[in-house]
């Protein structure tokens, strides 16, 4: 069988995947763009599109070294890449959709799209824990994106357009709004989800006038919610780092700088953090005034932000896992809609590592089957789970359903969790004394 179904596009042809029932369509190029500029959406190609293999991913650094030779990035290499694989180009703008056999056009499927982490600098729509999520089997068309990433995807300098990551998402979202019925999904009904750079990606997508009317629900995970430590700034921060890459590079401008190699690019990304200190995240979105207006706390205290339904969560062994805490707790208890806090502390069998930041990805995507580690019927169940938490989210604005512990919206009066892991699934509050013993004792692994 074929797999060819007709979109707006054009006719597209997927695959049977590894999951039985489930077809893949992979890597779907959404939107073209040349180096440094806005992205422009497909709407239209020629024949059928071979949709049967994974699109390339963006530039990163680990596109010009070998991973298993990098000891400081090992852990999440053995994690979520080892055996998988992957080319990188900067025609990298691909998306994947993911759904049931049977399913038909215009069967109006609830959608969840995924935006993948990895500091706006590293990851892709296709690692092991993301290849062929579970939501299919429960009702819901799963869909992953590539973006821009890194220089070539977010570097503030005079004379570049900035943002480029998260244009390259909005272009992704506008696709699918497009063409996502031919494939049985609903365009009115879509909730985007992230983790780590992925949800601050969310949080800029529900705090920006353009994305109106493009989902209706947002899940962020490690990195949702707004504080003065990972809040939004001006371009000017990051000008003087990103003239010294151009300068490393040997340009004297910026059109020179527009043609040299991207090796280049990223050996002189590597350099110029050597010499000059930030603080913070190299790279991530700014204030350009148009996508993004303003800083978080501003559009919070404005209420200018998506006034829609909100899941959120963190770690126990996260990164700043406080800090990741209190913002998941403030940005649910200030909404005017249901929102829903949750803690992960799951010790994943294998290791001593704990609930480590991006650790309950394998359970939300159902894909333990995809993991090195010995997983037992312990894991399985709660995977099944938080996976039916988040279906029944994605499908009505509220994570209850049938047969799960009840999860109470977060507010200024009801102060829990909802804790994920261990044996346990049910309403708690979250030790602020363990969490900051954590963060002074426990050195989070990976990136």
């Amino acid at each position: 069988m074929d797999y060819i179904i007709n979109t707006p596009c054009g006719q597209v042809k997927g695959v049977k995947s590894k999951r039985e029932g489930i077809i893949a369509y992979k890597g779907i190029r959404y939107a073209t763009a040349n180096r440094f500029e806005m992205p422009k959406q497909v709407t239209s190609w020629e024949g059928i599109y071979d949709a049967t293999e994974y699109g390339h991913c963006a530039y990163q650094a680990r596109s010009f070294y070998n991973e298993e030779e990098n000891l400081k990035k090992i852990f999440y290499y053995n994690e979520f890449r080892k055996g998988g694989k992957y080319t990188y180009s900067e025609d990298c703008l691909f998306l994947n959709i993911f759904k049931l056999e049977e399913t038909k056009e215009n069967d109006n499927l609830p959608v969840l799209v995924y935006i993948h982490g990895g500091g706006f600098t590293g990851g892709c729509a296709h690692e092991k824990h993301f290849d062929v999520p579970v939501w299919p089997l429960k009702g819901v068309i799963g869909v992953t994106i590539n973006y821009r990433l890194g220089p070539l995807g977010f570097m503030a300098l005079e004379g570049l357009d900035l943002n480029l990551g998260l244009y390259d998402q909005v272009e992704a979202l506008k696709w699918i709004k497009a063409n996502i019925s031919s494939f049985g999904g609903n365009p009115n009904n879509i909730t985007i989800m992230g983790q780590s750079a992925g949800a601050m990606s969310v949080q800029q997508l529900c705090m920006s006038p353009i994305t109106k009317n493009l989902f209706n629900k947002a899940v962020m995970n490690s990195g949702g919610g707004v504080s003065r430590i990972l809040n939004t700034c001006k371009p000017e921060k990051y000008y003087e780092f990103n003239k010294k890459v151009m300068e490393l590079t040997n340009s004297k401008t910026v059109e020179e700088f527009k043609k040299v190699s991207v090796e280049s690019i990223f050996n002189a990304w590597t350099e110029a953090k050597k010499e000059i200190k930030i603080m913070g995240m190299v790279y991530c979105p700014v204030i350009d005034n148009n996508l993004i207006v303003d800083t978080g706390i501003n559009i919070l205290k404005t209420n200018k932000h998506h006034q829609i339904p909100y899941m959120m969560g963190s770690t126990s062994k996260d990164l700043m896992v406080p800090f990741m805490n209190s913002m998941s707790r403030n940005w649910c208890k200030k909404q005017s809609v249901d929102s829903f806090s949750w803690f992960f502390n799951h010790n994943l069998p294998g290791d001593d590592s704990g609930a480590w930041h991006s650790s309950e990805l394998w359970y939300f995507f159902g894909t333990l089957d995809n993991s090195w580690r010995p997983n037992t019927e312990v894991d399985y169940e709660l995977s099944n789970k938080m996976v039916d938490y988040l279906i029944n989210f994605v499908k009505t604005g509220n994570p209850n359903g049938e047969n799960l512990p009840t999860w109470e919206s977060t507010t200024k009066k009801q102060k829990k969790d909802m804790h994920l892991g261990n044996g346990i699934v049910e309403m708690r509050k979250t030790s602020k004394l363990k969490m900051w013993h954590t963060l002074f004792t426990n050195k989070a692994v990976g990136e």
